[in-house]
């Protein structure tokens, strides 16, 4: 009888760790919005970049300025290339009513050649939940030159 209790206690025990450790693995902090009684709003300076001409095998990126021009926190939840080859870096931290943000997409035109366009949308809590930004980029190979 007195194992069975101590064998019950000890499960106890480690369900209410695994539990309380939040069990998601994934160790990312999750940013949540202080303000949500509003509606944030996304607005971007740019939503193209035109790189011009590349060389192939060039890394370049750009930066896409945002304001948050609702009366509430504004969240960026996901930004998904629509294409290995372009990747989106974004902060998930809060943007208050005003305040400024950004998302930089790096492009590799390894392997690309000719005219490349590429997409990253961009999901959020905002009223306007996703934006489409693109990129540019003539990608010119020692082929091209000839």
């Amino acid at each position: 009888m007195k194992s069975t209790l101590n064998t019950f206690i000890a499960l106890a025990v480690v369900a209410i760790i695994s539990v309380s450790c939040g069990g998601g693995g994934s160790g990312a902090e999750k940013y949540v919005p202080a303000d949500t009684t509003g509606t944030a709003i996304i607005r971007f300076e740019e939503m193209e970049h035109d790189f011009g001409t590349i060389n192939a095998g060039e890394q370049v990126g750009c930066i896409f300025i945002f304001i948050n021009n609702g009366d509430a926190d504004l969240v960026i939840t996901q930004a998904t290339a629509s294409c290995g080859c372009t990747a989106p870096k974004y902060s998930k931290k809060p943007v208050p009513p005003g305040g400024k943000g950004s998302i930089e997409v790096v492009f590799d035109s390894s392997g690309r050649s000719g005219k490349q366009t590429k997409t990253v949308m961009v999901q959020s809590n905002a009223e306007n939940k996703l934006i489409i930004l693109r990129i540019i980029a003539e990608v010119k190979t020692d082929e091209s030159i000839n």
